[in-house]
């Protein structure tokens, strides 16, 4: 055998528009003699070796040896420009909304254009709202509407306004011509449809394809008007894909990579504009993606060609951290790996189809995504993990996603424990009925399995299985088949969560923190995702809470100030004057949603400007209800964490901390009513307080701004053991006697009893008071001063004595820890002690404990005046936030 080299007539970067036909009898002499092989791996041009036996040649003559020498080089013509891969080639996809309009039709032209690719392939969607009119034709037509040929109309009246905007002189023509010839198919067609009344699926698919059809032949011909060649590709002629089960299909690489090869010899371009959507079966039956498939063509087509990346065009400026309509602190990602985009999809997050993801990952090409509206955004990349990419607690979770509207199903029985099959059994019901089974969760005693499935399939599971388990049901191997309606699923989702300890405990904190009790929980040893189940009604507070844990968002806590007179005005001020500073140095953002004072109340969803508080409180109040006011705090889904901070002295008002913290919602006062009242009411907060996350703060209740209550935890906490607490807890009364004159408080002295562990009562504090007996009969104020100097006498001497014995008075509250007693009364103190050395209204506490028993530890300074109380308060906000994750 010897072999015969015919070069191929056509040059690497010829174009073969039309396949010529070879001659019948050049055909026959190469099906009669002629053995031919092209050797595919060989660089285009190279030569056709044909091998063929010395007898067939003389039996045939020269002149069939140049007629199949002719036709081998027609085949030859049909490969010869053979389709490149590799990286010269980038993938664009243009969704609906890009293409909605000619303008933005023109932006993509200019987009693709502006691509310095040495090869660009585009995948474009239907125009806006096209796909939707196109399903909406086939329901009218097989429902027999006749209104179908009105929406046929209107269909054909958008495209040729389109291009009648973009396109001009022959472009347009041919386009009108063709779309014209197409509406006079689909009128056939939908008539036909309207005559049977029924509408198969590969009719129905070729009618809604066309949208993709008519959009790419426009981008064509508006990037052709610039000058630059460009061909446009109906993917049915290319992509071929087989049904997969549930309303999805599998493409056939190795069918589609032959037929886009064959497509590609016929009309290669350096610019392609392809349809999304749109493929065809094996027999050539047109068929489509289904939904959200023109990401999926362009991802298949990606990897056909190997192209250096695909990008997808969006509306957003990439990946959000979290649905960005919940979470307003949400960021833009700027990579994710392919897994985290696919655990991200099937939590509903708005990114691309899990099916999407799988064409590119197996070539590693990166998948982009951008706004087309935004150019100067970088998008997201989708792309193997980088090996590079901290792997600490704040970096490991990439994404939260929801999905609501679900029911939880809890099968629970001492007899599954150890019996093959239950959970087949189980599962095998719910695969009958037709139900989604979105999450699993298992005890390890296999005494229950739980599960959640859509809230619309849960009574076809629940009948399911209480028909397939009806003897176990009987017999109390299975003890209930349970179904929790009105839930939520939160994923937290990230690849280095397997890699890096401590993510579920930040997790679970951060949703106890916001009072978010969790129903169940899912975790594949994967660890690409934590999944809980929630309230629907927490859903959103829940996702506030983590996503601010671990992004580093501003810890937003939502205010609400009942009692906006000296001290919460004061407040108010201050808040207005710090906000911006939290919210740039400590990541903390305070939001006052409401301001209530005894008459009127404003209140807000997202906060009040502080500026004007005054005035809106004065303008745009409405009448004051404290149910109310409290029920907009507890009932904003905004923010997650809430705080009522109660600046007044109102017995009724602190009577509710109980319930407020029961709600959830964080107490802040310096009204010394709830913790100085009766004693029960007392251990009723503080052991609520201890149970729960939920936080009650009073420092300022004690010595206004002084530390004294936080002092006082400190040295108990720290295993030290108090002996006696003393001091001048009023800074109207250490003026007063600075000043010698006399009043009395004593508030301060049962509440530092109780916090150090006294169980008394208010009545339980004997009191010397500083009304002289004859005096406190009186009937007036007027009365009382007029009687009053005749008493000035006997304090003349007692502050003489004092004097003459080197001593001063001071009127002091003595908690004796030792003797469990309490007392409030008037003291002579040498002038070298610290009690002494008072100076304006300074307030001045001794702690002698163990530890500080020769020398008391002394806490010293303002103790009286709204900047300080209030400014005790604003402290005891900060230590909220603390608590709840801000950086300290």
């Amino acid at each position: 055998m010897r072999s015969l080299a015919v070069a191929s007539p056509l040059p690497p970067a010829a174009a073969v528009r039309r396949r010529p036909r070879a001659s019948a009898s050049g055909r026959e002499v190469i099906s009669q003699c002629w053995k031919c092989e092209i050797n595919q791996d060989q660089p285009l041009g190279n030569s056709l070796r044909i091998g063929h036996s010395q007898g067939s040649l003389q039996r045939h003559g020269s002149r069939n040896l140049l007629a199949a020498a002719a036709a081998i080089s027609i085949e030859q013509a049909e490969v010869s420009t053979y389709l490149p891969k590799g990286d010269m080639w980038s993938v664009h996809k243009f969704g609906g909304t890009c293409m909605g309009t000619p303008q933005r039709i023109q932006n993509v032209a200019d987009i693709v254009l502006g691509d310095s690719s040495e090869r660009k392939l585009i995948i474009v969607s239907a125009m806006s709202k096209v796909t939707d009119m196109m399903f909406n034709l086939v329901h009218k037509a097989q429902s027999r509407d006749n209104s179908y040929v009105t929406a046929l109309d209107e269909v054909f009246n958008k495209h040729m306004a389109a291009a009648k905007d973009l396109l001009d002189g022959e472009d347009l023509a041919r386009f009108l011509a063709q779309l014209h010839s197409d509406i006079s198919n689909l009128r056939a067609m939908l008539r036909a449809i309207f005559i049977a009344g029924h509408a198969t699926e590969s009719f129905s698919d070729f009618v809604v394809g066309h949208g993709e059809l008519w959009s790419a032949q426009m981008l064509s011909y508006a990037i052709k008007k610039s000058g630059v060649p460009c061909s446009w590709m109906d993917t049915r002629e290319v992509l071929v894909v087989k049904p997969s089960g549930s309303n999805q299909v599998d493409p056939d690489y190795l069918e589609s990579e032959k037929r886009l090869q064959k497509w590609f010899s016929r009309q290669p371009a350096e610019i392609i504009i392809a349809t999304g959507f749109i493929a065809s079966t094996a027999e050539n039956i047109p068929t489509t993606l289904k939904r959200d498939g023109s990401d999926f063509s362009a991802s298949i087509i990606g990897s056909l060609v190997r192209a250096r990346q695909v990008t997808i065009w969006t509306d957003v400026d990439g990946v959000f951290s979290a649905d960005p309509r919940k979470v307003s602190e949400a960021v833009i990602l700027s990579t994710l790996s392919y897994q985290e985009a696919w655990e991200m999809s099937y939590f509903g997050a708005n990114v691309l189809h899990p099916r999407t993801i799988i064409p590119v990952m197996k070539d590693n090409i990166p998948i982009v995504i951008r706004n087309m509206f935004n150019l100067s955004a970088p998008g997201t990349t989708i792309c193997k993990q980088p090996a590079n990419e901290n792997a600490d607690l704040d970096a490991c979770v990439k994404s939260f996603a929801t999905i609501d509207k679900l029911a939880l199903v809890n099968v629970e029985g001492t007899g599954m424990a150890g019996v093959p099959g239950t959970a087949s059994a189980i599962f095998s019901a719910a695969k009958d009925v037709g139900a989604n089974v979105i999450m699993i969760s298992q005890a390890s005693s296999e005494h229950s399995v739980c599960f959640a499935v859509p809230e619309k399939e849960v009574a076809a599971v629940s009948t399911a299985l209480h028909v397939r388990f009806r003897e176990a049901l009987a017999a109390g191997r299975l003890s209930k088949v349970e179904v929790i309606r009105g839930c939520s699923i939160l994923a937290a989702v990230g690849l280095r969560m397997a890699s890096t300890p401590g993510v579920s405990a930040i997790l679970f904190d951060a949703l106890a923190k916001a009072n978010i009790n969790v129903r169940a929980i899912a975790q594949g040893c994967s660890e690409y995702n934590i999944t809980v189940v929630l309230k629907q009604e927490d859903c959103v507070r829940a996702l506030r809470a983590v996503h601010s844990r671990f992004f580093l968002s501003k810890t937003t806590l939502a205010v609400g100030i009942i009692g906006p007179g000296l001290i919460g005005g004061t407040l108010l001020d201050q808040l207005k004057d710090q906000a911006a500073v939290l919210k740039e140095n400590m990541n903390i953002d305070l939001r006052v949603i409401g301001i209530s004072g005894s008459r009127t109340m404003h209140l807000s969803d997202i906060g009040v400007d502080l500026n004007q508080w005054k005035e809106l409180l004065r303008k745009e109040a409405e009448p004051a209800d404290l149910d109310s006011f409290v029920r907009h705090l507890s009932e904003n889904h905004v923010f997650p964490n809430k705080v009522l901070v109660d600046c007044t002295a109102d017995t009724y008002v602190a009577s509710h901390y109980y319930d407020w913290l029961k709600k959830g919602i964080h107490v802040i006062t310096p009204n010394k009513k709830a913790n100085s009242g009766p004693l029960d009411r007392y251990l009723k907060l503080r052991t609520l307080q201890r149970a729960s996350y939920t936080h009650y703060f009073y420092e300022a209740t004690v010595g206004a701004g002084l530390p004294i209550i936080s002092t006082l935890r400190g040295l108990l906490e720290t295993g030290d053991k108090i002996l006696r607490i003393e001091g001048i807890f009023s800074g109207t009364l250490s003026y007063i006697f600075n000043n010698f004159e006399g009043t009395r408080t004593f508030s301060n002295v049962i509440i530092l009893a109780r916090e150090s562990g006294l169980r008394l009562e208010l009545s339980d504090i004997p009191v010397k008071s500083l009304v002289p007996e004859a005096l406190r009969s009186c009937s007036s104020a007027d009365e009382f001063m007029q009687k009053l100097p005749s008493f000035d006498q006997d304090w003349d001497r007692q502050r003489d004595e004092a004097e003459a014995a080197g001593e001063v008075l001071r009127y002091v509250g003595v908690v004796d820890v030792a003797n469990r007693k309490g007392r409030v009364e008037l003291q002579r103190y040498k002038r070298d002690h610290p009690f002494a050395q008072l100076s304006g209204s300074d307030n001045i506490i001794a702690f002698t404990t163990s530890r500080y028993k020769e020398q008391p530890l002394i806490v010293r300074g303002p103790g009286a005046g709204a900047e300080v109380t209030a400014g005790g308060v604003f402290c005891d906000i900060l230590r909220l936030a603390s608590y709840l994750g801000a950086p300290s």
